[in-house]
């Protein structure tokens, strides 16, 4: 049976560092590194931050739901909005490392969906209304990803 933690914070910026606090207490109690934590809060803080920044209109009362599912071999993170959805293609198009630019002209946030990808296993993003990002990170005590295959030395004669 797996574990499920929910929450709702509002939209305000100012409770990033709930979820962020949050996330990293699941992680660590599953035995992830220290690495793999920080990777884990740095995506979960970039898809909020996102939400914060372009899902309500200015003066718009908004919320942001976090659901946690805790596994045996990865952590599922789920941050969903009910605010202004956006094109997640189109969006992807323009989503270089740093499309061209140099790291000190992009402008903050400019790497939030890069940066998520770029941390976590899989990503998956839907705006059909909102916007839903479900993240997750596999658990991989031994160091190597079961999905790769083991190498197994031939047997001496």
């Amino acid at each position: 049976m797996n574990d499920f933690i929910e929450m709702t914070i509002p939209a305000k910026a100012d409770y990033v560092g709930v979820a962020r606090l949050t996330v990293s207490g699941i992680a660590n109690r599953m035995g992830y590194t220290f690495d793999e934590i920080e990777d884990i809060k740095i995506a979960v803080s970039e898809a909020i931050t996102n939400a914060v920044n372009h899902a309500y209109s200015d003066g718009q009362q908004g919320f942001i739901k976090l659901a946690y599912e805790v596994h045996d071999d990865k952590l599922e993170v789920t941050i969903s909005d009910e605010g202004q959805s956006f094109d997640v293609e189109e969006t992807k198009k323009e989503m270089g490392p740093v499309n061209g630019k140099a790291l000190d002209q992009i402008s903050e946030g400019g790497l939030g969906l890069f940066l998520i990808e770029a941390l976590m296993d899989r990503v998956d993003i839907s705006d059909k209304a909102g916007v839903v990002v479900a993240m997750t990170k596999y658990l991989n005590r031994d160091g190597v990803d079961d999905s790769v295959d083991q190498y197994k030395p031939a047997r001496s004669q």
